[in-house]
């Protein structure tokens, strides 16, 4: 292919169905005056119709790498070797006007957090064909039906008007599949996912899988999948690559890599997560929901739920995505007063509004968010971002404040270097556990985590569970824990709440929720966790046509 006849381009000497070849790819980052190596020399080949899991734990460079693909870098970073070539043209020669006449039309990309990547100011639709107008793939009445089409095949509710929403009116998982949908409406070439499921349940989790495998299949494209859940990316993967420090572990075939890993690395990345904390059952409620009823405008979402939370314990809350998860906790936190109902605190009432609230209330219940990217004010360092509510709960300024911090940074095991950075130069697991940090800075009582861990990769969601236990245990702290992992549940609760579209099934200890016999939604919720199986996915769909 040649773009604009630009003159010089490097031609892939693999094979015919090779798409994207990239030879040793050297990126580095600036930061603390000086440039440091972030991508150490890495090759990476395609071919149509293949998927490629990247794997690895945070800041080992897959997200940088999965960009590279486009030959594009973040701010602050910089190609210092390497060719990309993308159907036999090496994007690194091409100027940034040529690259964007590919961006979105033959690559596109799903990025982490689909909250950050949407302009609130426009309609999901508008948002959704935007690169298939750009490129006049189709007219703009053809490529709305198709965004419908599309918003139907990744389950999103109400399909053909969900796309009249702005962003904000949709829940975080909702928001990822209209991501997706974005991305695949104008068939590109190449896709780059960037942990494109973190925000969804298992249930939509697994139409969302086979969608994306379907659309790669079917136009003979073909993906990245970048991810840190290796049940996934054992789904999805043809191939996988193990990252660690911006260098290449390993690669092999999925079932291979699955079967008879090489490296010590890899093995130690499939035996985490074996945490799992035994129940305690609680009887004095620090925090409590009675009856509540709650509504966005005239669209009722909750219906009567009452949930309670035992000092010093964890109520994990399950449920697909628009099950009324997240608009419970903005509930209890006064973001979205009751329309009927009382949230009680250690047995008082409080105000349904967060403006009527005294300061002590919202020290003592904080919350850490499942968008890190929209959590956290850009222009602001990490530094600022801690030590905000330090000053402001505790009146805490000074040495004293900045030994505090250098504690928090401690706590999620984070060093002073990261102190002047902005959340910009953060991974998505740092930003995560700087907003643990912050939630952790108020000395709370309750805290409600909404998929606190969703953003990290193994190793460090085990860390931060662990840290999150042992702060339970030496300070009696109470989590609300809402998650669509069973695997954190298994390792966080004490009990379980499962809702569905807006009311609770069935809440009490983890033993009894997860053992059968089961209701039927919680049935579905238990079967749609993946394995570890190339296979599980088809099986599963076949099972359920059957």
């Amino acid at each position: 292919m040649s773009i604009d006849n630009e003159p010089n381009v490097a031609q892939s000497d693999g094979s015919q169905n090779t798409l994207l070849d990239m030879r040793n790819i050297h990126i580095e980052g600036f930061s603390d005056e000086q440039w440091h190596p972030i991508i150490k020399g890495v090759d990476l080949a395609l071919e149509r119709g293949q998927i490629m899991g990247l794997i690895g734990e945070s800041g080992a460079g897959k997200s940088t790498l999965g960009l590279a693909a486009m030959g594009f870098v973040r701010a602050g970073c910089r190609f210092t070797q390497g060719e990309v070539n993308f159907d036999g043209t090496d994007l690194l020669k091409l100027k940034d006007a040529q690259k964007r006449t590919l961006w979105g039309t033959r690559i596109a990309y799903v990025a982490q957090s689909a909250a950050a990547a949407f302009n609130p100011a426009h309609r999901l639709i508008d948002q959704t064909i935007e690169s298939a107008s750009r490129s006049q793939l189709r007219p703009d009445a053809e490529s709305r039906r198709d965004a419908v089409g599309l918003f139907e095949s990744l389950h999103l509710p109400d399909p053909a008007n969900i796309g009249q929403r702005y962003p904000h009116q949709v829940s975080g998982g909702q928001l990822q599949r209209v991501m997706t949908a974005m991305a695949m409406s104008a068939r590109p070439d190449l896709i780059i996912f960037d942990e494109p499921t973190t925000a969804l349940d298992v249930t939509t989790q697994v139409e969302v899988l086979a969608s994306m495998r379907e659309i790669v299949e079917q136009h003979n494209a073909a993906a990245i999948y970048i991810t840190h859940d290796l049940a996934v990316v054992a789904q999805m993967a043809d191939i996988i690559k193990v990252l660690r420090f911006g260098e290449e572990v390993e690669q092999s075939e999925t079932r291979t890599m699955l079967s008879s890993p090489k490296q010590a690395y890899t093995r130690s990345l499939w035996s985490v997560r074996s945490l799992e904390k035994p129940e305690e059952k609680g009887e004095d409620i620090v925090l409590s929901m009675q009856n509540i009823h709650a509504a966005y405008g005239r669209v009722q979402v909750l219906h009567g739920v009452t949930i309670n939370l035992p000092r010093g314990k964890t109520v994990a809350i399950v449920g697909e995505s628009g099950s009324g998860k997240s608009t419970a906790a903005r509930v209890i936190t006064g973001l979205l007063p009751p329309g009927k109902g009382d949230v009680l605190f250690n047995g008082e009432a409080l105000p349904a509004d967060l403006k009527d609230r005294k300061p002590e209330h919202l020290r003592q219940i904080q919350m850490i968010y499942q968008m890190a990217d929209t959590a956290m004010n850009p222009r602001q360092t990490v530094e600022q971002i801690i030590g905000r509510p330090i000053e402001l709960y505790h009146d805490i300024s000074g040495a004293k404040k900045a030994e505090r911090i250098a504690e928090l940074l401690n706590m999620i095991e984070l060093d002073e270097s990261f102190l002047d950075r902005l959340p910009a130069e953060l991974s998505g697991g740092q930003k995560q556990r700087i907003c643990i940090a912050r939630a952790l800075a108020a000395n709370p009582d309750v805290i409600i985590c909404d998929e606190v861990t969703s953003a990290l990769d193994q190793i460090v969601q085990e860390g931060i569970l662990k840290l999150l236990l042992r702060l339970q245990q030496e300070f009696g702290i109470s989590y609300l824990f809402i998650t669509h992992d069973i695997a954190t549940v298994k390792a966080i609760s004490d009990e379980i709440v499962v809702m569905y579209q807006g009311e609770v099934v069935e809440q009490g200890l983890k033993s009894e929720i997860l053992n059968p016999p089961h209701p039927e939604y919680t049935e579905l919720l238990l079967s749609s966790v993946p394995e570890m199986d190339p296979d599980w996915l088809t099986e599963l769909l076949g099972s359920r046509t059957n």
